[in-house]
Protein backbone atom coordinates (compact mmCIF):
# COMPACT_ATOMS: atom_id res chain seq x y z
CA UNK A 1 0.00 0.00 0.00
CA UNK A 2 1.32 3.45 -0.91
CA UNK A 3 0.30 6.41 1.20
CA UNK A 4 1.48 9.99 0.77
CA UNK A 5 2.56 12.01 3.78
CA UNK A 6 1.31 15.54 4.43
CA UNK A 7 4.33 17.74 5.17
CA UNK A 8 4.78 21.46 5.72
CA UNK A 9 7.38 23.48 3.84
CA UNK A 10 9.88 25.00 6.28
CA UNK A 11 12.66 26.10 3.91
CA UNK A 12 12.26 26.67 0.17
CA UNK A 13 15.19 26.22 -2.20
CA UNK A 14 15.42 26.63 -5.99
CA UNK A 15 13.83 23.31 -6.99
CA UNK A 16 13.50 21.60 -3.62
CA UNK A 17 12.11 22.34 -0.18
CA UNK A 18 12.79 21.08 3.30
CA UNK A 19 9.51 19.89 4.77
CA UNK A 20 8.50 18.61 8.21
CA UNK A 21 5.62 16.88 9.94
CA UNK A 22 5.11 14.47 12.79
CA UNK A 23 8.80 14.23 13.66
CA UNK A 24 9.95 13.66 10.08
CA UNK A 25 12.07 16.05 8.02
CA UNK A 26 12.63 15.48 4.32
CA UNK A 27 14.03 17.38 1.33
CA UNK A 28 11.39 17.15 -1.40
CA UNK A 29 11.62 17.68 -5.15
CA UNK A 30 9.13 20.46 -5.97
CA UNK A 31 9.15 20.03 -9.79
CA UNK A 32 5.55 18.74 -9.98
CA UNK A 33 3.96 21.61 -8.06
CA UNK A 34 6.47 24.45 -8.31
CA UNK A 35 8.11 26.47 -5.58
CA UNK A 36 6.03 26.90 -2.43
CA UNK A 37 6.36 29.32 0.47
CA UNK A 38 7.24 28.21 4.00
CA UNK A 39 4.07 27.22 5.85
CA UNK A 40 2.49 25.57 2.79
CA UNK A 41 1.29 21.99 3.24
CA UNK A 42 2.15 19.50 0.48
CA UNK A 43 1.51 15.80 -0.06
CA UNK A 44 4.87 14.03 -0.18
CA UNK A 45 5.38 10.70 -1.90
CA UNK A 46 8.68 9.01 -2.75
CA UNK A 47 10.79 12.14 -2.30
CA UNK A 48 8.57 14.50 -4.28
CA UNK A 49 5.78 16.91 -3.45
CA UNK A 50 2.75 15.71 -5.44
CA UNK A 51 0.12 18.33 -4.60
CA UNK A 52 -0.50 21.40 -2.49
CA UNK A 53 -2.88 20.82 0.44
CA UNK A 54 -4.89 23.19 2.59
CA UNK A 55 -4.14 23.11 6.33
CA UNK A 56 -7.47 21.42 7.14
CA UNK A 57 -7.01 18.79 4.43
CA UNK A 58 -3.48 18.09 5.69
CA UNK A 59 -4.74 17.71 9.26
CA UNK A 60 -7.44 15.26 8.17
CA UNK A 61 -4.86 13.19 6.28
CA UNK A 62 -2.48 13.23 9.24
CA UNK A 63 -5.30 12.08 11.53
CA UNK A 64 -6.15 9.25 9.12
CA UNK A 65 -2.50 8.11 9.13
CA UNK A 66 -2.55 8.15 12.95
CA UNK A 67 -5.77 6.12 12.90
CA UNK A 68 -4.14 3.54 10.65
CA UNK A 69 -1.20 3.23 13.06
CA UNK A 70 -3.60 2.91 16.00
CA UNK A 71 -5.64 0.21 14.22
CA UNK A 72 -2.47 -1.72 13.42
CA UNK A 73 -1.58 -1.50 17.12
CA UNK A 74 -4.94 -3.08 18.00
CA UNK A 75 -6.88 0.00 19.05
CA UNK A 76 -10.56 0.02 18.14
CA UNK A 77 -11.81 3.49 19.15
CA UNK A 78 -11.28 5.65 16.08
CA UNK A 79 -13.60 8.56 17.00
CA UNK A 80 -10.74 10.78 18.20
CA UNK A 81 -9.07 10.52 14.79
CA UNK A 82 -12.21 11.37 12.84
CA UNK A 83 -13.90 13.98 15.04
CA UNK A 84 -15.22 15.76 11.94
CA UNK A 85 -17.24 12.66 11.03
CA UNK A 86 -18.59 11.67 14.46
CA UNK A 87 -22.33 12.04 14.69
CA UNK A 88 -22.97 12.62 11.01
CA UNK A 89 -22.99 10.76 7.76
CA UNK A 90 -20.27 11.80 5.30
CA UNK A 91 -21.60 13.59 2.22
CA UNK A 92 -20.56 12.71 -1.29
CA UNK A 93 -18.78 15.44 -3.23
CA UNK A 94 -21.19 17.34 -5.50
CA UNK A 95 -19.85 15.69 -8.66
CA UNK A 96 -20.68 12.22 -7.23
CA UNK A 97 -24.16 13.02 -5.98
CA UNK A 98 -27.16 11.86 -8.03
CA UNK A 99 -28.75 14.61 -10.10
CA UNK A 100 -31.50 16.45 -8.28
CA UNK A 101 -34.99 16.05 -9.65
CA UNK A 102 -36.57 19.30 -10.69
CA UNK A 103 -40.36 19.51 -10.79
CA UNK A 104 -41.91 19.64 -14.31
Amino acid sequence: MCIGTPMQVVLAEAHHAWCEADGQRERLDMALIGAQSPGTWVLAFQGAARQVMGAEEAQHARNARRALAAALAGETDMDAFFADLVGREPQLPVHLQPPSKTPP
